[in-house]
C-alpha cells in the first residue's frame, strides 16, 4: 500500500502526521510526503531548502519506527491540490491524507480549495484531518 501525505505547515500537520504513521503501521505502508511550492519569481532557494530539510527530519521519525517514507518537494505551475493529483495518479497511491481547514465560501471562491479539488479529483480515497 501507498500513501501519500500532502504536506504543508498548517495547524493539522502533526495530526495528519500521525494518521500517516498509524496507518502505515496497520498496512505496512509506504508514505511518501509532497510539499507543494507554486512557480513565482519571489519563490528562494532558502524556502525550497528549507522544506526539504523538515521533510527530511519527519522521514527519519518514520525510519525511526521503521516506516518506509519517501519526501518530494514540487515546484511547479500547478496548484498544490493539482500536484497532489497528479503524483497520486504517476505513482499509484492507495490512499491520500490531507488536513483540511474552515473556510467560508466566499473564501472558498475567492481562493479556491485545494482540499475540495483532491477530493473531487483523485483517483483514490482520500482522508481528511481537521
Amino acid at each position: 500500500m501507498k500513501i501519500l501525505v500532502g504536506y504543508d505547515y498548517s495547524t493539522a500537520t502533526q495530526d495528519v502526521l500521525a494518521l500517516a504513521k498509524q496507518h502505515a503501521k496497520v498496512f505496512n505502508a509506504e508514505v511518501h510526503l509532497l510539499r507543494s511550492f507554486a512557480q513565482d519569481p519571489e519563490l528562494q532557494r532558502d524556502t525550497i531548502q528549507q522544506a526539504e530539510e523538515n521533510l527530511e527530519h519527519i522521514r527519519r521519525e518514520f525510519a525511526s519506527l521503521g516506516l518506509a517514507c519517501d519526501t518530494h518537494v514540487v515546484v511547479s505551475a500547478l496548484s498544490a491540490g493539482e500536484d497532489i493529483v497528479q503524483f497520486a495518479e504517476n505513482n499509484t497511491i492507495d490512499l491520500i491524507v490531507i488536513g483540511v481547514r474552515r473556510r467560508s465560501k466566499v473564501g472558498k471562491l475567492l481562493f479556491g480549495s485545494n482540499a475540495q479539488l483532491i477530493i473531487l479529483t483523485a483517483p483514490c480515497p482520500v482522508l481528511t484531518v481537521k
